[in-house]
């Protein structure tokens, strides 16, 4: 437990440090319209640029996840704000989309070295009877960041510029950078309480092996990976739907926050459930139907005619409230299918890794479909077919916690 300085927990500065962070992952979607214009980018290299951010993640991941605390919490937290700052001050300079992209890698770069100590960090900073209500703050940085970027990005853009857009995160991602700097310590972690102990944390490679070895942690990070791919293009391309359907760019905003910021009821709800005995492949499935059901209700047509302006979006809010039992139902499962208590860590890394991936290979493939048949009233199968390997792979779950002698109740 460490004390608040300047008034504020350090627990709570690391929390906003993870919504910085996100800022400059949600940042880009509501760009996209007048980046298209501005730099003369094709839908498809949209896609690209929705999914660079995700090159770190996708190949760094385990890797973070096997040695952050080796690495230094503080000190990567630290590094990748620091990152995210430059990378977005070089970006509004950017006047070709190939420079943009090569940007937003190192961006990528920066949110990883910043989320993936951060529950670590929040551990080592809060009592026991803290640690739940802080983590559960933390599992809502991406909704709340992607929600903040889409109502604030339109409105500077439309009275700016999308590079005063860059610039202006720039400077958030510094005063964040301080804020670390300031109030949160730099705490060690706590003594091994034995030679052994010490010996199976250091023992790395023996972790790696035996999380990948493991079937539960691949279940695990393969449905994220469906999780995050349809999320990414579902919600990434949404300003640009909404722009082409005639809406305002504040609107347009408005109307997708909402839809990021709904995410976060499932997130809570998926916790609330779990502990009141549902079993972890009945919310999935519900999760992964509903995100079915969502996209199709948002995109299809019939004959060129689809759903009311309403419907639609209510489609995408249920798309997106229920779609998100999906990750708090499969962190809540990482922890227990993780080969062993060494291993947990390395296995949330894993996951992560495949989520990036998921967002990586999602808008491109979405994109693709839409450039294909001319408009994304087709985009839907795409979000069906994912769902439905959702389904398949939920079941391996729950037969993985059964041979775990973990089958859950209700």
């Amino acid at each position: 437990m460490t004390h608040p300085r300047f008034g504020i927990h350090p627990s709570w500065v690391i929390v906003l440090a993870g919504v910085c962070a996100a800022l400059h992952i949600g940042k880009l979607p509501p760009a996209l319209p007048v980046l298209q214009t501005a730099l003369n980018i094709t839908l498809v290299q949209a896609g690209f640029l929705l999914s660079a951010v995700q090159i770190a993640s996708m190949t760094l991941g385990l890797a973070v996840g096997l040695s952050a605390d080796s690495l230094g919490l503080r000190r990567s937290m630290l590094t990748g704000l620091f990152l995210l700052s430059c990378a977005s001050l070089a970006g509004g300079f950017a006047t070709e989309p190939t420079r943009l992209l090569a940007l937003r890698a190192l961006e990528g770069l920066g949110f990883l070295l910043v989320v993936m100590p951060a529950p670590a960090l929040i551990r080592r900073t809060v009592t026991v009877d803290q640690l739940s209500g802080r983590m559960g703050w933390w599992g809502t940085y991406m909704p709340i960041g992607n929600a903040l970027a889409l109502l604030i990005g339109p409105l500077v853009m439309a009275v700016l510029s999308w590079s005063v857009w860059w610039w202006g995160l720039s400077a958030v991602s510094m005063l964040a950078w301080l804020a670390v700097w300031w109030c949160v310590p730099d705490v060690a972690p706590p003594a091994p309480t034995s030679q052994q102990a010490a010996s199976v944390n250091n023992a790395w490679p023996k972790r790696l092996a035996l999380t990948l070895r493991s079937a539960g942690p691949w279940w695990v990070s393969l449905s994220f990976a469906v999780y995050a791919s349809q999320w990414m293009a579902v919600i990434g391309f949404l300003p640009t739907v909404y722009a082409e359907m005639g809406l305002t760019a504040r609107l347009t905003g408005v109307l997708t926050a909402c839809v990021a910021l709904a995410n976060v009821s499932g997130n809570v709800m998926s916790g609330r459930l779990l502990q009141r005995g549902w079993r972890p492949q009945r919310l999935l499935q519900i999760g992964f139907g509903c995100m079915a059901l969502g996209a199709m209700g948002a995109y299809a047509q019939w004959q060129g005619v689809g759903l009311p302006m309403p419907l639609r979006f209510f489609s995408v809010v249920m798309f997106s409230a229920v779609g998100g039992l999906i990750p708090g139902t499969l962190f809540s499962m990482a922890v227990r299918l993780a080969p062993s208590e060494g291993t947990v860590s390395t296995t949330v890394g894993y996951m992560q890794q495949w989520s990036a991936f998921g967002q990586f290979a999602g808008p491109p493939l979405v994109a693709w479909v839409a450039a294909a048949v001319g408009g994304w009233q087709w985009t839907w199968t795409v979000t069906v077919t994912l769902s439905l390997l959702g389904v398949v792979l939920s079941q391996c779950i729950g037969r993985a916690l059964v041979q775990r002698n973990e089958a859950p109740h209700g």
